[in-house]
């Protein structure tokens, strides 16, 4: 995982050939937590493992990975199968599996409370916004440099309902939007591995 030297640099101990970006879409494993909206991450990568050829297998690091080409680079795709409050544990072994030296070679996909349902943004660093997946990331990398595209979800009448909201199947229309969400994110982690971080985000933070 990553570790600050004493100049504050992040660190990794390799142990992999390096991808040239690990894409981790955060989500609950099960059949019960399918479609539900805080499983949108997963969606992300199952979308980009099929457009890219990949298949996305068990592996030692308690993770669904796939590793494909994408424009000519190596880009690892994976879904954490740890609950959401333990991602950090499954993206640390991640990290040092695929040689991830640099936080912002790491995109985290995740569903967004704050933003209305559909609704895309992109984002460097930052907070963890309550989010308990970004959370436990941030403690076992000690650093939340990583990058992030986030999928709005949207909030409950009651503000104290959020992890109740997070865990059911949206509606009809609201799926639809978080559908075209979904496809939109996993144009833009593309985006990302083409044109950086900061072009992307012109490009996608742009909109309503």
């Amino acid at each position: 995982m990553f570790r600050r030297s004493r100049s504050g640099q992040v660190q990794n101990e390799r142990s992999g050939e390096p991808a040239a970006l690990l894409v981790v879409g955060l989500g609950n494993p099960g059949r019960e937590y399918a479609d539900t909206r805080h499983n949108v991450g997963f969606m992300v990568v199952e979308v980009l493992a099929d457009r890219h050829g990949g298949s996305l297998r068990r592996s030692r690091q308690e993770a669904l990975v796939a590793e494909v080409r994408i424009g000519g680079e190596r880009v690892a795709l994976a879904m954490p199968q740890t609950f959401m409050n333990e991602s950090g544990r499954s993206v640390g072994q991640l990290v040092r599996r695929h040689g991830i030296d640099d936080p912002t070679h790491l995109v985290i996909v995740h569903d967004e409370l704050d933003l209305a349902p559909g609704v895309l943004r992109l984002k460097a660093g930052g907070g963890l916004a309550g989010h308990n997946g970004l959370r436990s990331i941030t403690s076992h990398l000690g650093t939340q440099d990583y990058l992030r595209v986030r999928i709005g979800v949207g909030k409950p009448p009651d503000a104290r309902r959020g992890a109740e909201h997070v865990l059911k199947r949206p509606g009809r229309a609201e799926a639809a939007e978080i559908q075209d969400a979904v496809a939109e994110a996993a144009d833009a982690v593309e985006a990302i591995l083409a044109d950086g971080i900061h072009e992307a985000m012109g490009r996608y933070n742009a909109g309503p």
